[in-house]
Formats: structure tokens, C-alpha cells, sequence
């Protein structure tokens, strides 16, 4: 055992003292990329005095400020914790942080919060129905198919909840981090709104209990029987809202007394269930009868001998006398008794084993036989039971599903479990099974013990409107009733109580930015302001007022959120991310793919509007996060998808360079800096954009000269500064800085290795370098010419973009032209390009013109056909044109630019020789190792005379208009007089000169008005001595003109003429 110096311990017992948490904002790394704040490397907190003193570990001690010793990271992880502050119980925020720990276990924190989650309102007012209606078969499988997606659900849950440490924040944080920013945010809110809903389905329970079984006569609103329905609606929208401003109050007051009803809320839950263990139903004929006006169930009664009419009677009939007018259908039929709940001995399952749907109105009736009645219609005036809505399978489906919602209970409550990877997949998969078992149970003992006909009667008219559930109760309704009503307002609590401080957490994420006002609340965490948005959401729910109509949209959400629970547990399966360890064992990817696929079943089969509704209302609020939301890196899923993909579609791309159809220019930018690291030419990453239009790849690169240990640090500033551009320009693509000892190997380094895989350019664009003449350095033009040789030998486009700065930036161009010059055939490239750029608004007024060049033996005529068939074929409208350009005497003016060239050549060369002279005494001084870079830093001081050009512009001018004279004596007697001069030059030179003045004359004449000059670019001399001719080659034939693109293909065909 070793042991350490007492400033060693001091120190580590300092660092142990820290208790690490995350409630503040999210910090950035080096890379300017928000993280997580972590008890792991690269921590920024306040201990960094707290410095290695020791000697066992003097090795190390450089790094201990970012990677810390394991003794200190021991003691921080200890007492790490992440909660998010919006979703904190009321009352921890009122205590001491350090002094509350956790203890819930699985029991209490757990199992009893989603078994009161789970049986609520619609086990006591609709499962009765749903029974009757669905029969029992059907029944049974809708029971099946809701608890199999919680419980697949639930298995999933487990795997991502046991994941490692879930903080307070529940199935948002386990999603959000899962399926990270985007999904997050919009299942977060989905769920939001879901348990927003729930609070109003909960409230509509509490009012209907309140208002149908309690006290019917408190209602406001009545009607007669053909109005009672709106009635109703209104008197629920009345009291919900009433209902509803009680519990936010209370909820505002204090959400620990919420909690502290919650268990007495389930004593009642769990009284009612267990308290179900003689009611009779009248019938006329085989009519299921409203036992609310009378008493006896008989026409007629015999009285001291005497016969006398019952208040059934009344009823149907316009007086109590025995000869009074009576409804034909009560005339035929006799009124019989039957047993309401007549027993499992009965045989009364038999009858219910099929479902009974049918439209608004309908006749709840037995299936017994019956005299029919001529005219039916008065039915609808008379106390008959009636259907209130259309029954059909998927709308039961629909109200169904909320109640096996609330399995997320136990994981909201993480914070507060003294082993959450242990508590929440026990106490929430033994929950589901024991609900499970519960609903399968009640769907059998309704239907083989209650009567058909009272259990489609939803309100339970049929048995003197007492709660159907509530005749089987012991030893009085008013169990279940009392049990019921209590439970729906706790549920109703729960959820007003959840949802704020589940929005509170989304809104402190900060992914959502118009959200953020409701991260604010009172000075001890209340979330003030998402409680009230909560209440405002939820009383458009009461104001629907049908607890059918809601349950569906609540059902939406809740299966949105549970199918993106799926997902990401399938998605981390089958990445086999390297953090994916659950400790809970017992799922597989397929059990959470057969989730996923249950859960959307659900959501179509219950209301298939109301599905795409809630996919566009979770897609809407992905698409907002992606464009406006905060940058998160949360290690989640998707982008672990993202990564397998590209790396799927890159190893399939370089299985087969790509077709002819399928070429575009992925294109290498190559950017200069400044000083300052700033862009020189930023209007070349407009033009980018403008050419790519989004498509393809962009790789922006820059080259650094310097080493990269010293210059690691300028890397990262010019790459901030290059992706800021792109971002102020519109460019989308990715930025590659390189530091090199030279600028020439750096863009030769970019030329070869930018790109990956298939994903490689094919295109280079750069700048020409406009100041070449001036330069004292001749190493500028040097390096352009070699990029150009070297784009050659990777069989790589190149662009070369004259007075960039002068292109278009966003706004739009006037009616002009696009002049292609095409020379030489070299792919096709100079006939794509301008189709490119005419596909973006900058340039779409455009309209492309070739111009093609005809030497004398050409037939000028037959080549126009034939050019315009070739764009015909190849879907380009373009104007064609061909220019003549016939052999003609080499111009004074021809030999004197050479001349000049030659001059100037002779000169620099000779300027270099004797810089390279010192040079090579200073090699000799440093080691061998070293004399590269001595080579390129040691620069001489003395800085050569500027050569002037002995030709001027007036010059030029003059020369120009006297070749262009019909009388050509002057120009003769020049040549003559200038002989002796023009018989030392490079014939070589004087020809491509003449090229160069004689094309540019003509593109000059044609072309000077265009918005845009293509131009074949030609090669570069095979014999590096001519490299400076070259790039005054260049400059003749671009002279004259404002924007201009030279072209050089790749040496493959990028346009074809076949589909």
C-alpha cells in the first residue's frame, strides 16, 4: 500500500470535497462544440489550484490539469450528479441539496406510482362499455394488443434506463439523449402535451362521476332527451374548467401535498378494484328500459282488487287511464325483469362473446324476440337506452389505450430511487403484469357475469343511473363511486403536477429557443410559467367535454413517445454504440422493433387523422430544433445511424467510379488567407454555392505555412474563420486546413488526401492570382502553376476564376449571357457548368451562348448544324455561334508582347540565380536534419527593383488599331525596322503569343458585354523553364475581360446524350 505525502492528500481530499453538478449551462470544448459538463477529463472546474505535488506520479504531472489521477476522478464520481432543476420534487428544492439522499425503493417508487398511473378513469366508467360493445373475444384482444406494446415498451425502457445513471427528467432525458436534440424535443413535447391531455381526461372523468352518479342535480344545464347529450357537454366544459382552476391552484400552492394524497389516492384505487365482487333491468319487449321515472317495472298493478296503471305507464302513454292513447311498440310488447347481473352460472357469456356495434342512436337491445312497431318515429322520445356515439373496433381501441398509459411513472421519479437501474425495470414490468392481469381479468368477469345489455349502457340509466361497475361493488356503489372520483382527481393532480416540470426541463435544455421563457418560475423551482400554459392546453381539452373525443389525441402522443422509446433502444442494439451496456439483460433489438411496429399500428388503427396529425405535429417540431434549435452533442443514436450509414454509402461508392449520368463537380475550393487568417476571396464560396446549389461535396481547404506543433493553435483559428465564411456565404460542405512547411506541398497534400473513400473530389476551384506580375516572390505563380500540373496528373477538373471578387454575391443578375468558348473537347465540362449555374436564381436569367472556332479548312456552316444537334441531344438550350479564324501574319504586336515576356524571363531568372548563390552558402552552415526548413525561412533582405514594362497601355492601343488598318505599309516598315530584335525569339513562344492576342481579339469582340466568359484553359509547358510564358499566355487571353472561368477537364466525359 502505497502511501502519499500530506499535500498529495490535502489535495485529494480537496478535489473529493467538490460535488460536481450540471445545472448551469452547458460548456464548450476547444472546438467551439457545446459538451456536457462531465466529473471526467477536461474539467473546468475550480480545483485546477488543487496541482500534483507528489513524485510516484512526476511523470504525469504536465497532464493532471485535463487527465486527472484516478484517485481524484474516483472521489468526483462519487459525488456526481446531473439533475436537471425543472424536474426536482417541490420540496427538495426547499431543503438542503447535500443533506436529502434518495430512498425510494422499488416498492414505493416505482410498482405503486404506475399501478396508479395505469388503473384510472377508464377501468371505472368505460371498460364496462367497452366490454358490451366489443364483446368479450374482441375485448380481449384490444386488452392484448395495449398491454403487449407497454410491456414491450417497458422492456426497452429498462435497457436504456439501466444505462447507465438516469437522472431526475425520466423518459425525456432517456429519449433526448438517446435519439439526441431533434428527436428529443419533439417526443419530449409530444409527451408533454400527452400527459396535458391525460390531465384533462382525468378532469372529464372527475366531472362525469361528479355530475352522473354523485349529484345529477347539480348540473346547470337541462334538456329534454333529445338535447340531453349537449347538456351534458355543457355542464362538463362548466365544471371542468371550475375543476380545473381548483387543481392548478393547488398544484401552484404546494406539490408536496399532492404527493403526500398520492397513496391515499390509491388506497381508494385499490378498495374499489377489490370491492368488486343485485341490481334488475327492465325491458320492454327486448328494449333496454331508463330506470329513472319509475319504480315498478309492470304496465299495470293490481290495488285492493282494482286495476291500476304504474308510472311506467305514464310514460309511454298520454294518461294513466287504461283506455289512454300508448306508443304502438309499448302496446305490443310485454315489459319483463331480468337480473342485471345475473352470475357466472348463468350463461350470459355466451351472449357476450361477440361485439354489438352499431350508429348514434341506436337501440340498446336483448336478443330476444319482439313485436315491432309500425312507426318508430318516437322512439327517440321515450326512455329507451340509446348508443350516444357510433361504436365501431378502432375507435375503442382509441379510448382504450390511455388506460395502460402511465408506465413512465417510475422513471420520472429516478431522482428519487435509491437504485434506479434496479427499481425502474422491476417495479414497472411487474406493474404492467399485475394491470395486465387485472384488465384480462375484468374484460372475463364482466362478460360472463353481467348482463349484455347493461353493459352496453355507458352511463348506467339501465340500473337507476348507478355506475355499471359500481353493481358489483360491496356492500354499496358509492365505493367504487367515492374510490373512482378520487382517483380521477389524483391522476388529474399527478399530471398537472408532471407536465409543467416536464416542459420546465425541455425549455432549461434549451433546444427549443421559443420555449425558454418557461425554464423561469419562482424562486424555489415552481415552474410558474409552464404550469400555466399546462392549464391553458388542458382546458381546450375540457372545452371538447367528450372523454371519448379525448382520449384518442392523448392516445396519439403517448404512442409517439413510446414507439421513439423502441426505436432508440433497437438503434443502440444494433449499432453497438461501445457505451451500450444495460445492465438489464433481457431484451433484444427485434422485441423493440415488434414495440415500434405495435405502436404504430396502434396509432393508425385508433384514428389514423389524428395520427398524421400528431406525425406532423412531432415533425414540425424536428424540422424547428434542426433549423433553429441549439447545438447538443449528447452522444445519441442518430448520429451513430448517421455514421454507419456513410460508411455504408462510402465503402458502396468505391466499389465503381461513378456513371457519366450520375457526374457532378465535387468540388476542392482552394482559399487563400491573410494576416489575419481571414478569407481573401470570399466571393469564391458564393460562387460554390451558387454552382453546387447544396449537391455534392464541398471540401474548402486552406493551406498554413509553418510546422503544426507551433501552429496547431492558428489551424483551429483559420478553420473557425473558413467556417464562418461558408456560413455568411450560404456554403454548405466541410473545411480541411493543412499546416506544411510550404504552401506548395500543402495543396498538393489537400489534392491527393482531401475526401474519403468515394467520396472524393473530382474538381478543383481556385483563384487566379491577380497580383503575379507585381510579386517579388515568384514562388506565388510557381505554386499555381504546379497545382495546375497536378490537378492534370489526378485526372481532376480544374477551375480557375478571374476577378473573383467582382462575381455576383446573392443578388440576382439582370437578362445576360453565359459566353462558352469552347476550343477543345475536354469532357464536356464547359457545356455543364453553365447548365449548373443556371439552376440557381443568381444566374437563372442567364442565357448560355457557345461559341465554337473554325480554321480555314473547316466547313463553318455544317459545324453550326451540327453543334446545335449536339445540344438538341443533349437537352441544352443554348444560342451557337461560329467564329472564323483564319491563318494570318504574326502582328509587330505579337512580336513585341514576346519580346517583353522573354525580357522580363531573362531578368528574374537571373535575380533568382544569385539569391539561390546565398542561399546554398547558408545550407552549409545548418545540419542536415534542419536545412529544409533553414532553406525556406532564411530570406534575403534585399528586395529586387520592380521590372517596368517597356510596353504601355497606349502603346498596346496604338499597335492594336494599326493591325487593324487596310493599309499594312506602316506595319511592314515596323517590321523591318524592329528585325534584328524579333530574331532571337522563341518561335514557340511568338506562336502561342499569337494564340493568345488573336483569341482574345475575337472572345474580346463577342464576348466583353457577358455576365460570365467560359474559357478552355490550356495546359502548362511540359518544360518547367517556360512556366512564367505560360502565366503570360494566360493573361493575354483573359485580357480585356471582367468575370472569367477558365476550364480544364479531368480528362473523362461528364455529360452524355442517352437517359
Amino acid at each position: 500500500m502505497c502511501v502519499c505525502k500530506s499535500s498529495t492528500c490535502a489535495s485529494a481530499f480537496l478535489i473529493a470535497s467538490v460535488n460536481v453538478r450540471s445545472t448551469g449551462p452547458e460548456r464548450f470544448s476547444g472546438d467551439g462544440n457545446p459538451r456536457e459538463s462531465s466529473p471526467f477529463i477536461n474539467n473546468t472546474d475550480d480545483n485546477k489550484g488543487n496541482l500534483y505535488d507528489g513524485k510516484n506520479m512526476a511523470l504525469f504531472e504536465e497532464e493532471m490539469d485535463s487527465n486527472p489521477m484516478v484517485s481524484s476522478l474516483l472521489s468526483k464520481l462519487a459525488n456526481y450528479t446531473n439533475l436537471t432543476q425543472g424536474v426536482r420534487e417541490h420540496e427538495e428544492a426547499d431543503e438542503d441539496e447535500g443533506a436529502k439522499n434518495p430512498q425510494m425503493g422499488t416498492f414505493i417508487g416505482v410498482y405503486l406510482p404506475c399501478l396508479q398511473n395505469i388503473l384510472g378513469v377508464i377501468l371505472f366508467l368505460r371498460m364496462t362499455w367497452i366490454v358490451g360493445t366489443a364483446g368479450i373475444l374482441e375485448a380481449f384482444i384490444i386488452v392484448t394488443m395495449c398491454c403487449s406494446c407497454t410491456m414491450l415498451t417497458a422492456i426497452s425502457m429498462s435497457a436504456i434506463a439501466t444505462n447507465g445513471v438516469v437522472p431526475a427528467g425520466g423518459s425525456y432525458y432517456m429519449i433526448s439523449r438517446s435519439l439526441g436534440p431533434e428527436f428529443g424535443g419533439a417526443v419530449g413535447l409530444c409527451f408533454y402535451l400527452g400527459t396535458t391531455f391525460a390531465g384533462a381526461m382525468y378532469i372529464l372523468g372527475t366531472i362525469e362521476i361528479l355530475l352522473t352518479y354523485i349529484v345529477p342535480s347539480a348540473a346547470i344545464f337541462k334538456a329534454e332527451k333529445a338535447e340531453e347529450a349537449d347538456a351534458l357537454l355543457n355542464n362538463m366544459r362548466v365544471y371542468g374548467t371550475c375543476c380545473l382552476t381548483l387543481m392548478a391552484l393547488v398544484v401552484f400552492v404546494g406539490v408536496k401535498y399532492v404527493n403526500k394524497l398520492a397513496l391515499v389516492f390509491l388506497a381508494c384505487v385499490v378498495l374499489s378494484i377489490l370491492a368488486i365482487s343485485k341490481n334488475e333491468v327492465c325491458l320492454l319487449g327486448n328494449r333496454t328500459l331508463q330506470n329513472h321515472g319509475f319504480d315498478k317495472c309492470m304496465k299495470t298493478e293490481i290495488i285492493d282488487n282494482v286495476t291500476m296503471t304504474t308510472k311506467l305507464w305514464s310514460l309511454f302513454c298520454k294518461g294513466p287511464e287504461l283506455n289512454a292513447s300508448c306508443s304502438e311498440y309499448f302496446s305490443l310488447n310485454n315489459v319483463t325483469e331480468i337480473q342485471g347481473i345475473p352470475g357466472l352460472t348463468s350463461g350470459v357469456i355466451s351472449e357476450n362473446l361477440w361485439g354489438s356495434y352499431g350508429p348514434a342512436g341506436m337501440l340498446v337491445e336483448k336478443a330476444i324476440p319482439s313485436v315491432p312497431a309500425s312507426d318508430a318515429s318516437q322512439d327517440k322520445h321515450m326512455p329507451y337506452v340509446v348508443n350516444d356515439i357510433t361504436a365501431f373496433f378502432t375507435l375503442l381501441v382509441g379510448i382504450y389505450f390511455p388506460s395502460v398509459t402511465g408506465i413512465m411513472a417510475g422513471s420520472n421519479r429516478s431522482g428519487d430511487l435509491r437504485d434506479a437501474q434496479r427499481s425502474i425495470p422491476i417495479g414497472t414490468i411487474l406493474a404492467i403484469a399485475t394491470t395486465t392481469i387485472i384488465y384480462l381479468s375484468c374484460v372475463v368477469v364482466f362478460g360472463a357475469c353481467i348482463e349484455g345489455v347493461v353493459l352496453r349502457d355507458k352511463f348506467g340509466d339501465s340500473v337507476k343511473g348507478n355506475l355499471v361497475i359500481g353493481t358489483l361493488s360491496w356492500p354499496s356503489p358509492w365505493v367504487i363511486v367515492i374510490g373512482s372520483f378520487f382517483s380521477c382527481c389524483g391522476a388529474g393532480l399527478q399530471s398537472l403536477t408532471g407536465a409543467p416540470r416536464l416542459l420546465q426541463a425541455i425549455a432549461r435544455d434549451g433546444i427549443v429557443p421559443f420555449l425558454q421563457v418557461f425554464g423561469h418560475g419562482k424562486a424555489n423551482g415552481e415552474p410558474t410559467w409552464a404550469l400555466l400554459l399546462t392549464a391553458v392546453i388542458c382546458e381546450c381539452g375540457i372545452l371538447i367535454a367528450s372523454l371519448d373525443a379525448v382520449a384518442p389525441i392523448l392516445s396519439m402522443f403517448f404512442l409517439m413517445c413510446y414507439l421513439f422509446v423502441n426505436l432508440a433502444c433497437a438503434l443502440q442494439t444494433l449499432l453497438r454504440t461501445p457505451n451500450w451496456r444495460p445492465r438489464f439483460k433481457y431484451y433484444h433489438w427485434t422485441l423493440s422493433f415488434l414495440g415500434m411496429s405495435l405502436c404504430l399500428a396502434l396509432m393508425f388503427i385508433s384514428s389514423w387523422y389524428y395520427a398524421l396529425v400528431a406525425m406532423l405535429i412531432a415533425g414540425c417540431i424536428y424540422k424547428y430544433i434542426e433549423y433553429r434549435g441549439a447545438e447538443k452533442e449528447w452522444g445519441d443514436g442518430i448520429r451513430g445511424l448517421s455514421l454507419n450509414a456513410a460508411r455504408y454509402a462510402l465503402i458502396r461508392l468505391e466499389e465503381a467510379p461513378p456513371h457519366t449520368k450520375n457526374w457532378r463537380p465535387q468540388l476542392l475550393v482552394l482559399l487563400n488567407l491573410d494576416s489575419e487568417l481571414s478569407v481573401k476571396h470570399p466571393r469564391l464560396l458564393s460562387f460554390t454555392t451558387q454552382l453546387k446549389a447544396g449537391k455534392g461535396l464541398t471540401v474548402v481547404g486552406s493551406v498554413l505555412e509553418g510546422t503544426y506543433l507551433t501552429r496547431e493553435s492558428d489551424g483551429k483559428r483559420a478553420e473557425q474563420s473558413i467556417k464562418s465564411a461558408m456560413a455568411s456565404e450560404k456554403t454548405k460542405g466541410f473545411c480541411h486546413v493543412v499546416v506544411s512547411s510550404n504552401l506548395r506541398d500543402g495543396f498538393s497534400h489537400l489534392i491527393q488526401s482531401a475526401g474519403l473513400g468515394g467520396m472524393k473530389h473530382n474538381s478543383v476551384l481556385m483563384a487566379w492570382p491577380a497580383s503575379w506580375r507585381q510579386s517579388n516572390d515568384p514562388q506565388s505563380w510557381k505554386n499555381f502553376i504546379e497545382t495546375v500540373r497536378e490537378t492534370t496528373a489526378a485526372h481532376q477538373a480544374l477551375l480557375v476564376a478571374k476577378n473573383v471578387d467582382s462575381f455576383p454575391h446573392q443578388e440576382r443578375l439582370a437578362e445576360g449571357t453565359i459566353d462558352v468558348w469552347w476550343i477543345v473537347h475536354d469532357g464536356g465540362l464547359l457545356m455543364l457548368l453553365p447548365f449548373l449555374l443556371q439552376q440557381h436564381k443568381v444566374w437563372r436569367k442567364c442565357k448560355m451562348r457557345i461559341f465554337t472556332v473554325a480554321q480555314l479548312d473547316d466547313n463553318s456552316i455544317q459545324m453550326k448544324k451540327d453543334l446545335q444537334m449536339f445540344l438538341y441531344h443533349l437537352r441544352l438550350n443554348a444560342e451557337v455561334e461560329v467564329v472564323e479564324m483564319h491563318d494570318s501574319d504574326i502582328s509587330a504586336f505579337t512580336y513585341e508582347k514576346t519580346l517583353v515576356m522573354e525580357q522580363r524571363s531573362q531578368m528574374l531568372k537571373q535575380m533568382q540565380l544569385s539569391r539561390t548563390e546565398r542561399e546554398r552558402e547558408a545550407q552549409l552552415i545548418h545540419d542536415r536534419n534542419t536545412a529544409s526548413h533553414a532553406a525556406l525561412s532564411d530570406k534575403t533582405d534585399a528586395t529586387p527593383e520592380r521590372v517596368h514594362m517597356t510596353w504601355t497601355k497606349d502603346k498596346f492601343c496604338t499597335e492594336r488599331n494599326r493591325n487593324r488598318e487596310p493599309n499594312a505599309s506602316v506595319a511592314v516598315r515596323d517590321l523591318f525596322n524592329m528585325k534584328p530584335e524579333w530574331e532571337s525569339l522563341n518561335q514557340s513562344n511568338v506562336r502561342c503569343m499569337h494564340t493568345a492576342v488573336k483569341l482574345n481579339e475575337v472572345v474580346v469582340n463577342k464576348s466583353q458585354g457577358a455576365h460570365l466568359v467560359l474559357l478552355n484553359m490550356p495546359g502548362p509547358p511540359k518544360s518547367r523553364g517556360g512556366d512564367e510564358n505560360y502565366m503570360e499566355f494566360l493573361e493575354v487571353l483573359m485580357e480585356g475581360l471582367n468575370r472569367v472561368l477558365l476550364v480544364r477537364g479531368g480528362g473523362r466525359e461528364v455529360i452524355t446524350i442517352y437517359s
